[in-house]
């Protein structure tokens, strides 16, 4: 039972540290909030699991993980069907996401056992985003938990685009806040597709990446390669990879695992809330103009849009911090 069921006056926070005062050694209220051990581990994340959740059935000390990330339709399943010269990963050909649960695939090392992770993007048009961020944060949270190391981060994005779009750039600042800038140079920020664009074009937008878009991670530490829809490029991003250090941990593992955050407390979970309010506000603002019009024809949209609203709230509202654990977090028995 929380301390504001059980104390209801509690929830007057101007005054809570007035009532800490009053709390005495004999008072049952000290060994529920005094004695409580700031930082204590209450394995928050494994909350968030879920039964169909897939992971690696015998995971092993020193493993190594690589996750292939990026905006659905980059070419995550293709790299891992390439690097392996089979078809492993399903791959999509129509507009529809087509990696909704993560999947793992064991790379051949005489030496380690190298997981390559293929996930879904944050623009999936069957799963919203909460529920991606959701799968991606338990599948590392578990891999950091069974003392797997993280080799390094693939993040593909297809040169075809011609600009930073909204989902790209989505996609773009949650991985990196899964990542964090301790993580950067483990990353390699690959781009795809170029049997599909002219080369000077690729290279104009290559260019632009580098000097605008992924600046920030690229001081980092990060690095950018090019994946050719060719095995021997693929192979070069893995051993390029494996001659880094591993990491311990990404941001967001170290957040969930040792930190004990709410996925909502996270960076990753924060910007999501975030952005999900921004898009919440656009659509509210596109009723708003679609009631102004009237008419027949704008009936459809007007409830195609209701629709999408209600799931915005939906996602924005599991990605509250519940108020206790806001009042915990104020009094600092929770780190923020």
């Amino acid at each position: 039972m929380t301390i504001m069921k059980l104390y209801p006056h509690y929830c007057n926070i101007a005054h809570s540290r007035q009532v800490l005062s009053t709390i005495t050694l004999s008072d049952p209220r000290y060994y529920r909030l005094v004695m409580r051990k700031p930082g204590k581990k209450t394995n928050q994340w494994e909350k968030e699991q879920k039964a169909d959740d897939v992971f690696v059935e015998s995971p092993q000390e020193g493993d190594l993980v690589i996750p292939v990330m990026g905006p659905s339709g980059a070419g995550k399943s293709t790299f891992i069907n390439t690097l392996l010269g089979a078809e492993r990963a399903s791959v999509g050909h129509d507009l529809k996401s087509h990696t909704a649960q993560i999947h793992h695939y064991f790379f051949p090392d005489a030496h380690r056992r190298i997981v390559l992770v293929d996930t879904p993007g944050f623009d999936d048009t069957n799963i919203d985003d909460r529920e991606i961020l959701r799968r991606i944060a338990v599948w590392l949270a578990r891999s950091y938990n069974a003392e797997m190391k993280l080799a390094g981060v693939i993040y593909l994005h297809e040169i075809t685009q011609t600009r930073m779009l909204g989902t790209a750039r989505k996609n773009l600042d949650l991985f990196y806040k899964l990542c964090g800038q301790d993580a950067a140079r483990n990353i390699v920020l690959t781009t795809t597709k170029w049997d599909e664009v002219a080369g000077e074009i690729g290279v104009r937008r290559e260019t632009q990446l580098r000097e605008e878009h992924w600046k920030d991670i690229i001081a980092g530490g990060s690095v950018m390669a090019r994946f050719e829809r060719t095995q021997g490029s693929a192979q070069a991003i893995i051993k390029g990879i494996l001659a880094r250090e591993a990491i311990n941990a990404v941001q967001i593992q170290s957040e969930l695992v040792d930190i004990d955050k709410l996925l909502a407390e996270t960076a990753a979970g924060q910007t999501l809330r975030y952005s999900l309010k921004d898009l919440l506000e656009v659509q509210k603002r596109m009723a708003a103009q679609l009631k102004v019009r009237g008419g027949e024809e704008v009936r459809d949209q007007i409830i195609e849009n209701d629709n999408r609203i209600r799931a915005l709230l939906a996602q924005v509202k599991a990605l509250d911090i519940p108020l206790p654990r806001k009042f915990m977090r104020w009094l600092g028995f929770v780190k923020a």
